[in-house]
């Protein structure tokens, strides 16, 4: 169109406005606006009759200082029929059944960063569509006004204004609406929220005539000011669509306008979109039927400075290890990961030839190469970096290290520059150390299965036979733990290396299959590593499956598996031997492998196996339970592929083979000896639990599992009288309290920043990625091949997804924020997989593959742009993910 952008359209400041290109914005980074559209200044110019474009062109070429009164020639200015045209076209598409609308100015300087114009120009609420055109001119106008023109003076603005765009949207008739700050205005303290309430319209609040419901909310969103006012009257549109004042009822003259869920919601909201838009935003909002409209939002103008940030720069970084530490962590599960982490890098940098001297003079780094902040585990980042620059041929293998860390972004190069601290003497050996760590990387590989065979061994003979803590000392399950840790952390070079190959392999891989194969999107990758076989971590669903064929010819038992509390299932199971046998197998085998299964608080399967047997007993059902899914495998013959294309080149067939068949063992081998990891810390957590349950004997604790809410070093001081503070109750009473707020608030986001101490730090707000409304695809990666075509359904809870209802029902496409290896309980009931995060080499990606289950990850915004029952077709061979229904 030539004279009107729509909401989709590229966001253009001179055809839309500031007003109109942050609302473009807005809507197409999945916010929801109004419907509407936005008119050029193109059609003022062309609205003109040859007269007033005269007058007009002479008055833009002079400055405000040699306009004295302003001639009267835009007095009877009509929109140009060229232009109603449009403007009709446009109603017609948008409106069809017709409406009010307001219709708002959005001026080329309105709503910048330095000044906001804000009530300057003029703008109508429930407009009718005969007196559109009317009230379009009107805005016009305003924009030449000598109220204007004096506003410009005073900001230091000589010239003449531009013609402004104008707005014309959907006219809401909200039940609340408001302003809110993502800073406050007074203080400047950024991510601090003010929000503004009144009941109906919010143009009195907004022009000043009425002062509404006042909030101050903290980075935390925790509530830190309540002001309310009286509210007697509210703006509304009445039946006719025009603007009218009514009286409020008694009930509502002191009560909040917002709840604290609300508040908090309304917040989160208000910190995404200054994210989205780069700055501090103040926006107007409207709420109808609990969802709430984005009306304007502009950069907060006059915005006091910050104070100079001191202390240490930190970077925290969880977009990798929340798939292994989701949420909120206690301080044990904390306290022992941080050693873990400690002892294992460490011992990376000893393999990789680091001379021991530097590892000392770095011992600080490898103590805090993870953090927690309110609760949850992030990567110190920069310390990983320190690590990376103690390695020979840090300038090579930096892009490496980022791939094997899976984060999502990089360092900006001149930080990463910072980091090396090497002397020139320290490099001239760099590049000596750099010839010797390849030359025991070679040897390493050659000596890789034999260490893999000893790890083992030295794993079985520390695990196996498990000892029965009941019987031991307390003085005894304290020297039990610290030979766990001495005798297994520092000697875990196997996992550590198969790691490494696995990671330079699967990227050789990679480059070849693109380089000669012209495998641009990963599809023949990911299908030459698909279904090989001996990955431990496919076997619980082998076995679940197994368990459903045994308890499918007993349809009363099926039921009970189904819908009976854990008691009656339990004393079921006696009446079928070799189901018994099987269940009881499983547990012994694979009862760490639960939900969150590093989190030494999580409960094991052996605790409560209720998602176990609701998962046997949902895949029990007959077929004819099942949802009805159409399903197509790509049954793509990948290696006759890779034969055919390499079939005239010998020597390259032999290094590809090679390569393969690397990537293949080093794949299958780290899921494997990960689950090996599991067993390492199941073991810790059953220790941990016997010694809570003889400090809940010895009125140390309120409960066994309070003991969570300890650190090791402190339940080690309590066994061995070094303890400083032997008040534990009043400890733990005070740590589940602060934990449970930090459960309570939206996590921080992937990527944090803190200056000086990270706690006492406003840290980034939480930025959760909002799907777009404007397509019905979305673009990941594909990790597993397959197309299939089925409902969704959003998993939050994997164990609440199983136990409560509605149940999860077979022949349906998970869809979750992220996964871990414990969400094996539900892969056995779907038909496809969808993640918001992950990378190729995640838990996910690895188990989708050997299970032959069609996934695809890193989707941002999946959970939020897919409810459950939507249908869609997910290719997971070239990550396409495509809406083909609505659920209801």
């Amino acid at each position: 169109m030539k004279y009107i952008c729509r909401f989709q359209d590229r966001a253009i400041a001179s055809q839309m406005g500031g007003k109109g290109w942050a609302i473009a914005q807005l809507y197409q980074k999945g916010f929801l606006v109004p419907s509407g559209f936005i008119l050029t200044p193109l059609a003022f110019l062309d609205s003109l009759t040859q007269a007033q474009r005269g007058q007009f062109q002479t008055l833009a070429q002079l400055s405000l200082s040699q306009i004295k009164p302003l001639p009267d020639f835009l007095g009877e200015l009509k929109v140009g029929d060229g232009v109603k045209l449009e403007i009709l076209q446009a109603l017609a598409d948008l409106f069809p059944y017709g409406g009010r609308f307001a219709v708002r100015s959005s001026a080329v300087e309105e709503d910048g960063e330095q000044q906001s114009f804000a009530g300057q120009l003029d703008s109508f609420l429930g407009v009718a569509p005969e007196d559109l055109y009317d009230k379009i001119a009107q805005v016009w106008q305003s924009a030449f006004s000598d109220r204007l023109l004096s506003y410009r003076q005073q900001q230091g603005l000589p010239h003449f204004p531009a013609p402004p765009a104008v707005i014309v949207q959907q006219m809401l008739n909200p039940t609340l609406a408001g302003v809110a700050f993502a800073a406050d205005p007074i203080t400047g303290r950024r991510n601090w929220v003010t929000i503004n309430a009144v009941y109906g319209l919010g143009n009195a609040l907004v022009s000043g005539e009425w002062e509404g419901d006042h909030f101050l909310l903290d980075p935390q969103n925790q509530i830190i000011q309540r002001h309310l006012v009286e509210k007697r009257l509210c703006d509304r549109l009445n039946k006719q669509g025009e603007v009218e004042r009514c009286q409020l009822p008694a009930d509502l003259l002191h009560s909040p306008t917002l709840t604290d869920e609300q508040l908090q919601r309304l917040a989160t909201l208000t910190r995404q979109i200054s994210h989205q838009l780069g700055a501090p935003q103040d926006i107007e909002w409207a709420q109808v039927n609990q969802q709430t409209y984005i009306l304007q939002a502009r950069p907060i103008t006059a915005l006091p400075p910050l104070p100079p940030a001191t202390g240490v720069y930190r970077i925290w970084d969880n977009s990798n290890i929340a798939e292994s530490y989701s949420g909120v962590t206690t301080p044990l599960t904390f306290s022992f990961a941080r050693q873990a982490y400690e002892e294992v890098y460490r011992q990376f940098c000893r393999l990789m030839g680091v001379s021991p001297r530097r590892i000392a003079q770095h011992q600080t780094t490898f103590e805090n190469m993870i953090g927690l902040l309110e609760g949850r585990i992030y990567y110190n980042l920069l310390n990983w970096y320190r690590v990376l620059a103690l390695l020979p041929g840090f300038r090579l293998n930096r892009a490496f290290m980022e791939q094997m860390m899976g984060v999502k972004e990089s360092l900006p190069e001149e930080l990463v520059q910072g980091l090396d601290q090497s002397s020139w003497r320290d490099r001239l050996q760099d590049s000596g150390h750099l010839l010797r760590t390849l030359a025991g990387l070679l040897l390493n590989y050659l000596l890789l299965p034999l260490k893999i065979r000893r790890f083992y061994r030295r794993l079985q003979r520390l695990l196996s036979p498990a000892p029965d803590f009941s019987t031991l000392a307390p003085e005894d399950l304290a020297q039990y733990y610290r030979t766990l840790a001495s005798q297994l952390l520092p000697r875990w070079d196997a996992p550590i290396l198969n790691d490494f190959f696995a990671m330079i392999f699967y990227g050789l891989l990679r480059k070849l299959t693109e380089k000669w194969c012209g495998d641009t999107d990963g599809t023949l990758q990911n299908g030459l590593l698909t279904q090989r076989g001996g990955m431990i971590s496919a076997e619980p669903a082998q076995r679940i499956r197994a368990l459903a064929a045994l308890a499918a010819p007993h349809p009363k038992f099926i039921e009970m598996l189904s819908q009976e509390p854990l008691e009656r299932i339990l004393a079921a199971i006696e009446q079928f031997p070799e189901f018994k046998s099987s269940y009881e197998d499983y547990l012994h085998k694979f009862s760490d492998r639960c939900l969150d299964e590093l989190k030494l608080e999580s409960p094991t399967l052996s605790e409560n196996p209720l998602p176990l047997l609701r998962t046997i007993g949902a895949l029990a059902h007959p077929p004819s339970r099942h949802h009805s899914t159409a399903l197509s495998r790509l049954p793509e013959p990948v290696a006759l592929r890779v034969r055919r294309i390499l079939r005239r080149y010998p020597l390259r067939r032999l290094v590809f083979k090679w390569v393969l068949v690397n990537a293949r063992q080093r794949l299958r081998q780290r899921e494997n000896l990960r689950f090996e990891r599991t067993r390492v810390f199941g073991r810790a957590r059953q220790l941990f639990l016997e010694l809570g349950q003889r400090f809940y004997t010895l009125d140390l604790l309120q409960q066994p599992r309070d003991i969570f809410y300890l650190e090791v070093g402190e339940i080690l001081a309590l066994l061995e009288g070094t303890s400083t503070c032997n008040r534990v109750k009043d400890l733990v009473a005070l740590r589940q309290a602060e934990f449970e707020d930090y459960r309570r608030h939206s996590s921080l986001g992937d990527r944090v920043a803190t200056f000086g101490i990270p706690s006492l730090n406003p840290t980034a707000p939480p930025l959760t990625p909002v799907s777009s409304v404007t397509t019905d695809s979305k673009q990941g990666l594909g990790c597993s091949p397959g197309i299939v075509r089925a409902p969704v359904r959003i998993i939050t809870d994997p164990q609440q997804a199983l136990t409560s209802r509605p149940p999860l029902q077979p022949g349906t496409i998970l869809v979750a924020e992220r996964t871990d290896p414990g969400w094996i309980l539900l892969f056995p009931l779907a038909v496809g997989l969808l993640v918001e995060r992950g990378s190729l080499l995640s838990h996910a990606a690895i188990v989708s593959r050997e299970l032959g289950l069609p996934a695809v990850i890193s989707l941002p915004g999946i959970t939020q742009w897919l409810k459950d029952g939507d249908w869609v077709e997910l290719d997971g061979s070239t990550g396409r993910v495509r809406k083909v229904g609505l659920g209801e």
